[in-house]
């Protein structure tokens, strides 16, 4: 597997990297990134074959839009692939009266929720404006679970579903982006999501890896079954796949469990018996799955970057995969890397 292998976007008219390249970090989360760094990588990822971008207003307050806009104004726009969000408005305010965390010195904008009809489309054509590109391919409904709006979801999820898909619904209509989707961190939303509208595909944050596969049970089978496209992101589960079971390992944002502790170092065990890196494993693994074209990373230097490009084309025998499942670390149903 390259990073540069390309895979038809489930049933839109499509082909994406199996690799896409995932802009918060570029847009300062948690530390600052200068903006060299910012476009060493995205030049970087090209030079890899990577093709597949995705950016949002959240990220950086709109500085990872302008940042993914300036360095990618002058390829062949034909060439890539990019994907944005909707679900905030972006309005400028002194930076002295923004809260940004958990980003550092980002835009001089306030976010403010939106999922109306009209704050979509506003949402649409203002990233338009900070990418200065003539297009984005793919747009997701951004934000609409739990993790983030807690006890208003329910009520979030239905502004969204009357106002916002009613946006992009018309818009991909119109031919003016051919994908029209959510980004969300929980799959029980996506499948709900999926349920009650048409839509093409999902950008889902950290909740199909090695470590959870509970979508298997109904979610990515419908996926399946209406040919929508799932993209994975945090396939790391937010630092532990990365790391290994090491003190201080990171697990959806927080400490990791003692479990999660003890299952990840019993993968770590066959990892070493088979030589095979923890990280290229749990990168490979999200791609296998037929309704996962592409797994989005994001990282915070060109050194990142490149270990995430050899990890993705690190090569792994079958009976790895095969050791997992006999072990109980893995679904037996869950699709691995032929």
């Amino acid at each position: 597997m390259k990073p540069s292998d390309k895979r038809k976007f489930g049933r839109v008219d499509l082909e994406v990297t199996t690799f896409a390249f995932g802009t918060a970090p570029i847009g300062n989360i948690f530390r600052e990134i200068d903006d060299k760094t910012a476009d060493g990588m995205i030049q970087q990822a090209w030079d890899a074959g990577v093709r597949f971008y995705d950016t949002a207003p959240m990220y950086g307050h709109g500085l990872s839009e302008h940042r993914l806009g300036h360095s990618l104004r002058w390829k062949n726009r034909d060439d890539y692939v990019l994907a944005s969000k909707v679900g905030r408005i972006l309005k400028p305010k002194k930076r002295s009266e923004i809260d940004f965390a958990p980003w550092v010195n980002a835009g001089a904008f306030e976010m403010i929720f939106d999922y109306s009809y009209d704050g979509t489309m506003r949402a649409f054509e203002d990233s338009l404006q900070r990418l200065g590109l003539e297009r984005m391919d793919m747009c997701f409904i951004h934000d609409i679970d739990r993790f983030t709006r807690g006890d208003d979801q329910p009520e979030v999820f239905k502004q969204a579903m009357d106002g916002a898909w009613k946006a992009l619904e018309k818009l991909r209509d119109e031919g003016v982006v051919k994908a029209i989707g959510v980004g969300v961190n929980e799959w029980e939303v996506c499948h709900e999501a999926l349920k009650q509208r048409d839509f093409d595909c999902f950008l889902l944050a950290g909740r199909y890896t090695l470590l959870e596969q509970e979508s298997l049970d109904s979610f990515l089978p419908l996926c399946e079954e209406r040919n929508a496209a799932v993209v994975v992101g945090g396939g790391f589960n937010s630092g532990i796949l990365a790391t290994g079971a090491v003190e201080g390992a990171k697990y959806n944002y927080a400490p990791a469990p003692a479990d999660i502790m003890d299952k990840v170092r019993k993968i770590e065990a066959v990892c070493a018996e088979h030589n095979v890196p923890l990280p290229a494993a749990a990168l490979q693994f999200v791609v296998a799955h037929p309704a996962v074209p592409a797994f989005c990373a994001g990282t915070r230097n060109e050194e990142q970057l490149r270990k995430n490009l050899d990890w993705f084309s690190h090569p792994i025998p079958s009976e790895f995969w095969a050791d997992l499942k006999s072990k109980g670390l893995l679904r037996e149903d869950a699709p691995t890397p032929a």
